[in-house]
């Protein structure tokens, strides 16, 4: 009898070693499991922080604005968003932990700079060697399609014939006489080029985009006369004509200029208009000082 009470304990004793065994062999299972599901490497890790901060309009606005002027301060960020000092520090900390803003102390300010370093990653995880170039393509067609471009229209109507009119555009002594004496040169064929210069000196170069004569003319235009216009870049201009009884109406489209670009690359379109009527309906010249800016030179031809 004291045999099988031993064997009987000694089976319950196991037993219970083998349970608790068992159990613990369970959770730890478990646990490994958990491990397993909820842990995630450093750079999943780091997307997760890319996509959440850039889930939020307010945060993607901060970094249009670090995007057109870097390093700037949290009271000039402050002045650009509708909330308060608080509620924009809260989403630059966001961008901050997500690396897509960086910080930096100048003196006792601390200035916000654009980091694209996580976005990049973003793009090279999921966009291969071999469709970058589609991409990029792609990308470019639509931002030039649906960037904030500014675009400058001028209207005006002329006492002449289409072929009279097209012939003042493009013949080089003509033009010369309004276009503040500038020469222009061109064949004047689609996909030809062109220049403009005054003194000797290039003013403006391009491309004649169109020729569709005596309707319509495309160019692109680049102004090279000093540094500020050359970083303005290149912009397009269209002139179209369109009889009118016994004139024509001359619309020039001075388009895809940069936001905000430099009154210097559109506004002498009002002068260069009005010696063209001038000269086709009068044969003279203006001689206001605007008018005569390139001819007063050396090379100024009378």
């Amino acid at each position: 009898m004291q045999d099988r009470r031993r064997e009987s304990l000694q089976r319950t004793r196991d037993g219970v070693r083998v349970s608790a065994r068992r159990d613990h062999s369970i959770e730890t299972t478990r646990l490994n499991m958990a491990l397993h599901v909820t842990k995630r490497s450093p750079i999943n890790c780091a997307m997760d922080d890319v996509f959440r901060a850039l889930a939020d309009p307010t945060r993607r606005s901060l970094l249009d604005e670090l995007f057109k002027q870097d390093g700037q301060s949290l009271s000039t960020l402050e002045e650009r968003l509708p909330m308060t000092r608080f509620g924009v520090m809260k989403h630059l900390k966001l961008l901050e932990e997500a690396g897509l803003v960086v910080t930096r102390r100048r003196g006792r300010e601390k200035l916000h700079f654009l980091n694209v370093v996580p976005i990049r990653l973003v793009h090279d995880r999921w966009v291969s060697k071999y469709t970058e170039p589609w991409v990029a393509t792609l990308s470019d067609l639509k931002r030039r399609l649906e960037d904030k471009t500014m675009e400058k229209i001028f209207e005006i109507y002329i006492k002449t014939t289409p072929e009279r009119l097209w012939q003042a555009l493009t013949d080089t002594e003509m033009r010369r006489k309004y276009t503040f004496g500038a020469v222009v040169t061109s064949d004047w064929t689609a996909g030809s080029r062109y220049q403009g210069v005054g003194r000797g000196t290039p003013i403006f170069e391009g491309e004649n985009l169109e020729v569709d004569p005596p309707r319509r003319l495309v160019q692109s235009f680049r102004a090279v006369w000093d540094d500020d216009v050359k970083s303005e870049g290149t912009s397009r201009v269209t002139m179209e004509i369109e009889p009118i009884g016994d004139s024509c109406r001359l619309t020039v489209t001075h388009d895809q200029l940069r936001e905000d670009a430099s009154n210097q690359l559109y506004g002498g379109w009002p002068m260069v208009l009005s010696g063209l009527k001038t000269l086709l309906e009068t044969g003279e010249m203006l001689t206001t000082p605007g008018s005569l800016h390139w001819a007063d030179g050396p090379e100024a031809v009378a």
